[in-house]
């Protein structure tokens, strides 16, 4: 057992890059299934301000969460149109709007530090950790925190 856990601590994992308001977030490229334009939105009445809307991707409905939403950021103004990570939870497809995609990059687990007491607190409510790369900072997106419905959202 313990020599499990010595590989998994040595082991390197893949992310997904993308931009968020100026700030590098990482997806762990296991819990990425596309990368797309997302096309065609469909406003869902009585929604939150963060689910953007449902698309039909290849004769599956997804649901679209507009990352800067959720992350309490302001609405992009260069206009540029988002692109759109989809990931799973639970047998649902979702698609995260993002600012841009960036490339895949590999880390190091061991490099993969704690969430800093400094990080702004809307990304820590998202973030499973960070890597600091040079010059930036990448904020490791924990998916299955950005798709837990809060509980004040059930009550309205």
């Amino acid at each position: 057992m313990n020599s499990e856990i010595e590989i998994a601590e040595t082991g390197i994992t893949e992310y997904v890059t993308a931009m968020i308001g100026g700030q590098l977030f990482g997806l762990p490229i296991a819990r990425v299934q596309d990368v797309f334009m997302p096309e065609r939105l469909t406003r869902v009445p009585l929604a939150s301000d963060d689910v953007a809307g449902v698309l039909n991707l290849r004769g599956r409905i997804v649901t679209a969460i507009d990352m800067r939403a959720r992350l309490g950021l302001p609405k992009n103004d260069d206009g540029r149109p988002p692109m759109a990570v989809g990931v799973d939870r639970r047998g649902e497809s979702y698609g995260l709007l993002i600012d841009s995609i960036g490339e895949v990059m590999k880390l190091a687990d061991d490099s993969r530090e704690m969430n800093p007491v400094n990080l702004d607190p809307r990304m820590e409510k998202v973030a499973g950790g960070i890597h600091r790369l040079e010059g930036q900072l990448m904020v490791v997106l924990d998916v299955d925190r950005v798709l837990e419905i809060a509980p004040d959202m059930i009550a309205a």
